[in-house]
């Protein structure tokens, strides 16, 4: 199975990191997506008051508090309507649903997953795990063949383009009339700049119905909790409840403290406010350094990460960035029309990204 992946990707950075780690003022890791800021203290209080009382067993189905409260999360932010708890289900962190989930769902080497032309990279492990064929585009209207799954992102990883209710119909739509899953990655829903985002789940879109719809939502970068794996997907109840049982037999739950951190963190916006203002800060001092230093910036309207290209290989961007001190992912990570990009994050430090910028300019 191992030979039908790519090579994980991070490893070719090993240089470039090398490079940026020799500068006299340290490295500025601008790379991943890994958040640095506290985790809200509404979770936290809510894991240690949990800490005690979880000595038997969770369930993968989570508990009836976690349910309710992805629920009505799901109700006031995203305007989805008609669910019950019969539509959700918690996992163990959204990149394992990713990885896992055309596994799940019992694809195989003759069915057809589509993914981005530019996406994270873990649609096409999950479909190469399974020996699926995969096709990469944007619009329904690109696809060749009948597909069995097809992924969406918005806010999107890598570039941050925000798809418009128009686009997000149209794919409904498409996916309703050939049958396919469509399961829509909306884990950076929280942090839209220039756009409105908008989930699959929408009455206004999916038309009160979430037949043939999987929505995934992680807490690990809009509330700062990714060392907690905690995330739901949400849509079809047939497809959750065949996930939710082939799940119990695998025995993927997450601890019960992390469901009562996770229910606690989806009842409180206010800490989200907060840190969307601190990734808007950061991306206002970012982004005019580097069209500053001769960058052009695309897209890039959500998202936690600026989609910037010198016109030239990525690799040769992320050369003369790491002579700054500066680690950046390379755009080949996430597809062959990506090769003039690297990808740059705003998770870093309010000092890191002050450095960052002050080398820009210099």
């Amino acid at each position: 199975m191992a030979s039908r992946l790519p090579d994980f990707p991070w490893d070719s950075l090993a240089g470039a990191k090398k490079t940026a780690q020799s500068h006299p003022g340290g490295i500025c890791d601008l790379s991943v997506g890994t958040p640095v800021d506290p985790t809200p203290a509404v979770a936290v209080d809510a894991l240690t008051a949990a800490a005690t009382r979880w000595a038997g067993y969770p369930t993968v189905w989570g508990t009836p508090a976690l349910r309710a409260s992805i629920l009505g999360y799901l109700e006031r932010r995203w305007k989805a309507s008609g669910l019950t708890e019969r539509n959700v289900l918690p996992v163990v962190g959204t990149k394992e649903l990713v990885a896992w989930i055309p596994t799940q769902l019992g694809l195989g080497p003759d069915d057809l997953v589509v993914i981005p032309s530019t996406a994270y990279p873990t649609y096409e492990v999950g479909a190469a795990i399974v020996g699926a064929k995969i096709q990469r585009c944007d619009a329904p209207s690109q696809i060749e063949g009948t597909p069995a799954l097809v992924w969406i992102n918005s806010p999107a990883n890598p570039h941050g383009a925000i798809l418009s209710k128009d686009q997000l119909r149209a794919w409904v739509e498409y996916a309703r009339q050939t049958g396919a899953v469509l399961a829509s990655d909306e884990c950076y829903g929280e942090f839209a700049w220039d756009a409105e985002p908008y989930s699959v789940l929408d009455a206004d879109i999916c038309g009160g119905s979430a037949d043939g719809l999987l929505a995934v939502h992680s807490l690990s970068k809009r509330s700062n909790m990714a060392g907690y794996r905690g995330g739901f997907v949400a849509g079809d109840e047939k497809l959750c409840m065949e996930l939710l049982e082939l799940r119990k037999h695998g025995g993927m739950m997450l601890p019960g403290p992390v469901q009562d951190a996770m229910a606690a963190a989806l009842d409180d916006h206010a800490h989200v406010e907060e840190q969307r203002r601190r990734y808007l800060a950061r991306r206002a001092i970012l982004r005019p350094a580097l069209e500053e230093a001769g960058f052009t910036i695309d897209h890039s309207e959500g998202s936690l990460y600026l989609w910037a290209t010198r016109g030239e290989d990525c690799r040769a961007t992320v050369d003369w960035l790491a002579e700054r001190g500066i680690l950046a992912a390379p755009g080949d990570f996430y597809g062959t029309q990506s090769g003039q990009y690297v990808r740059i994050a705003l998770t870093a430090t309010d000092e890191r990204i002050n450095a960052a910028a002050e080398r820009l300019k210099a």
